[in-house]
């Protein structure tokens, strides 16, 4: 199935105004309640979600858990799908193997409902690859992928999901033959067990040079507020999104929006700390008081809220 996302960007300079941004994804749906796997990249900042099924039925739909850690993303429609969808089955991706056949699912350039063929060419540990995606277990695939297939099922040939589509390793901008899929167990685990919680944030870790270009205080780590999705937890306790787009070193930013600094009293600047933020933030409650401090403008400010689910 394909996923309709909108949300809010900022247009490049000379404009550098906030534009309205139509994105699209893949997805799978995996009970008959609604509930739909993806890749958290698609859908984290997404002011509105849509899913389109094979007969066009297009039903909205909302995160309900989201790990861009490891890119995956749980969805919710608002409405049972009709009897024509399928579900699919979650497989036992601890049963792969090197060598293994297998088929993805998706929408690449918008063309949906594409099966492409391929092989595992190897499964990657946690850290072990690049971007960020400290949590995510992948399997190495060479099966065509391209951009719109994010968020597509990987099935093995007894039709079972075995993996999430993530990502691919390109110098062209196509398929090149080195695609990476969340593992399902993965996937399972961080969307259905642990329920990541969604917040609805985008940002950029900021430490070493890139810290003292933003004066950030000691420690010297912060995170810099990207994009936020409207009516998320972000949104709600009053984080603010960048405002302009700027070229720093080799990196492209959206800067000015907050950089936060602390989570439940818990500083980002400390080895190990995103896994605490992440299981603290887990395992609290509707109605538990959140409190963020960020740095806005030069000045130090703490911004509380109350977890709505």
């Amino acid at each position: 199935m394909v996923v309709l996302t909108r949300e809010r960007d900022v247009a490049p300079l000379p404009q550098g105004t906030p534009v309205s941004v139509a994105g699209l994804g893949s997805g799978v749906l995996i009970d008959a309640d609604g509930k739909i796997l993806t890749a958290a990249h698609v859908v984290q900042t997404a002011d509105a979600i849509a899913v389109e099924f094979a007969d066009g039925d297009r039903i909205k739909a909302a995160v309900i858990s989201s790990e861009p850690a490891a890119d995956v993303a749980l969805l919710q429609l608002e409405r049972p799908p009709g009897r024509r969808a399928t579900v699919a089955e979650l497989g036992d991706s601890d049963a792969v193997e090197v060598g293994d056949q297998v088929f993805v699912v998706g929408a690449p350039r918008g063309i949906t409902h594409t099966l492409t063929v391929g092989h595992i060419s190897a499964r990657r540990k946690p850290n072990s690859t690049f971007g960020g995606l400290s949590l995510a277990e992948f399997f190495q695939t060479d099966a065509a992928i391209n951009q719109g297939n994010s968020g597509g099922p990987m099935f093995n040939l007894k039709g079972q999901v075995i993996g999430i589509v993530s990502h691919i390793i390109t110098q062209s901008g196509g398929s090149e033959g080195l695609g990476f899929a969340v593992t399902s167990n993965m996937a399972r685990q961080l969307t259905l067990e642990e329920k990541s919680m969604w917040n609805g944030l985008e940002g950029y870790l900021l430490q070493g040079e890139m810290a003292q270009v933003f004066n950030l205080p000691p420690p010297g780590v912060g995170l810099l507020v990207q994009r936020v999705a409207e009516g998320s937890p972000a949104a709600r306790i009053g984080l603010k999104p960048g405002t302009l787009r700027a070229t720093i070193g080799d990196e492209d930013l959206i800067v000015g929006g907050d950089v936060i600094l602390s989570v439940q009293g818990i500083s980002l600047g400390t080895p190990g700390n995103y896994d605490t933020i992440r299981r603290v933030m887990s395992e609290s409650r509707p109605g538990d008081k959140v409190t963020v401090t960020v740095l806005r403008k030069g000045e130090t400010l703490e911004l509380t809220g109350i977890r709505q689910r």
